[in-house]
């Protein structure tokens, strides 16, 4: 199985348009309703296609921002238990202290095991945490939403690895999904005061006299306004705006006693600043509005290297329109994530076709996508969710403060495999190399996948041509020659009967071409 391309010869040599003029109805059709649903979220059914593509431009955007009869379920602070590494008691200190103070060896092994049980049943929370949010990204009505809490754990990425707190990387999830439509300014504020970041950032410890910086260059940075713009100076009064920013159990606490409450200089501005204040010093530059539309932009429509820059100097002149639309978009919104989403997915520029059907799916993508748009059984979340770790995106362990590269960097010989084997699960229970061997016995009927076909054409059903240029359409975005060949050379072994067993053997050819690594 070959690499596959994320560019075609025939994209890179057209002009992109620039122009963010909304669609026209008469533009927007099954095609770019497919594009809007892998973009947007993580793809559609034959019939989830149909309805936007009948609905129109406006309609269909407008749905998938705010899915209407969809409700905004958000699981509560109970879903799992916050007590496993809950901080000691009173009691339990003292008993601690007075161990170790009488050398007590029997008493301080029982506190160490009791340590260990504790951390090895966070360890299985955790793990349960990222089948819970991998089945809620398959079956949630509100597909979008998903997708930027997606988005922001990368954007804001922490790592379980360092913190160890299983409900602390829930509730920073929580965080994000709260907020992952809403406004940018409202995000950064929680971010500062979420526990996870904070222990994450070596924030919690930061106090008087004695700043860690990390959380203060990472706002920054990483977080706001990428490099540049502010020198290492506006980096250490940022810090000391954030001492005292830490947290007692599950909840945001301010240290009053630890906080540096003197005078700072931020970014040309002096004031006995806090953290608070330090944000809003920072959401107050230009270069916010635009890193953050940048970074989505990347994320939704197009690869954009390098990311660490809030500037588009080095980028082609129709990038940098749409760039510097987005952004003021942003700007004029106060920071409202909302209307930048709809102002680019109602552009021209969006369904321009050389965007279309040329970002690489990130493996959360392809495994929530297949699922989602082919509608087979969800199986063993376990097998789904280690493939994800195999193919490079363990939930809930980005491997830096950046997060994930994506793009190109999903792809490599290793991952490809990978990314084909977990495939063929979903669509025969056929297990990975690994797991018990036995298939899983839940059965994928793919016929209701050719409903629209034959609501479109009755009888083209029965056609394995017609079946063949349907689902390459559906699950490719197009029928190149090669792959229509493959499938067509297939129906020979049915007599030309289609069967369950020819679609699965279809989607089975479809899913292991390069082309379908592509959305």
């Amino acid at each position: 199985m070959s690499e596959p391309s994320a560019t075609s010869k025939a994209a890179r040599d057209r002009v992109v348009t620039s122009s963010m003029a909304p669609i026209a109805p008469k533009d927007f059709g099954y095609d770019e309703a497919r594009h809007l649903l892998w973009r947007a979220g993580f793809g559609g059914t034959p019939s989830q296609i149909a309805t936007l593509a009948s609905w129109g431009p406006t309609r269909a955007v407008d749905y998938v921002l705010d899915p209407s009869n969809a409700p905004r379920e958000l699981p509560g602070p109970d879903a799992f238990d916050k007590d496993i590494m809950r901080e000691p008691t009173a009691d339990e200190r003292r008993a601690y202290q007075m161990a170790r103070q009488s050398r007590d060896e029997d008493a301080l092994a029982k506190f160490r095991l009791e340590q260990q049980r504790r951390q090895g049943r966070d360890r299985q929370q955790i793990s349960e945490i990222q089948r819970w949010w991998l089945k809620r990204m398959i079956e949630t009505p509100r597909p979008l939403e998903e997708k930027m809490t997606l988005f922001w754990h990368g954007h804001f990425a922490t790592s379980y690895r360092t913190i160890e707190n299983s409900y602390h990387m829930f509730l920073q999830n929580q965080l994000l999904r709260t907020h992952a439509l809403g406004n940018f300014s409202d995000l950064l504020q929680g971010i500062i005061r979420d526990p996870a970041m904070l222990k994450y950032l070596n924030n919690d410890t930061s106090r008087k006299g004695r700043a860690n910086e990390n959380l203060a260059r990472e706002v920054m940075e990483l977080f706001s306004l990428g490099l540049g713009g502010y020198s290492e100076k506006d980096i250490k009064e940022g810090a000391r705006a954030l001492t005292g920013y830490t947290f007692r159990d599950d909840q945001f606490f301010f240290d009053k006693n630890n906080h540096d409450q003197n005078p700072k200089t931020i970014l040309g501005r002096t004031g006995a600043f806090d953290g608070e204040a330090f944000v809003r010093i920072i959401l107050d530059q230009p270069g916010v509005a635009r890193f953050i539309t940048r970074k989505l932009y990347h994320f939704f429509a197009a690869e954009l290297p390098p990311l660490e820059r809030a500037d588009y100097s080095e980028l082609p002149a129709p990038t940098q329109s749409v760039l510097r639309d987005l952004a003021s978009t942003f700007a004029s919104s106060k920071y409202a994530i909302a209307p930048v989403l709809r102002r680019l997915f109602l552009s021209q520029h969006f369904y321009d076709p050389s965007l279309m059907g040329q970002q690489i799916k990130s493996p959360t993508q392809l495994i929530v996508g297949a699922v989602r748009s082919l509608n087979t059984p969800v199986r063993d979340l376990s097998i789904l969710n280690d493939a994800l770790d195999l193919m490079g995106q363990n939930l809930f362990f980005p491997p830096s403060v950046k997060g994930w590269d994506g793009g190109r960097s999903w792809i490599n010989t290793s991952t490809l495999f990978v990314r084909q084997n977990i495939l063929a699960f979903l669509l025969t229970g056929k297990k990975p190399r690994g797991y018990d061997a036995n298939a899983d016995e839940q059965r994928f009927d793919p016929m209701p996948l050719l409903g629209e076909l034959t609501n479109a054409n009755p009888g083209a059903e029965s056609d394995p041509v017609a079946v063949a240029d349907y689902l390459l359409r559906l699950t490719l975005g197009h029928a190149p020659s090669h792959a229509r060949e493959q499938l067509v050379s297939l129906a020979s072994s049915t007599n030309n009967a289609v069967t369950r067993d020819l679609v699965v053997g279809n989607l089975l050819l479809i899913t292991a071409m390069p082309e379908y690594q592509l959305c």
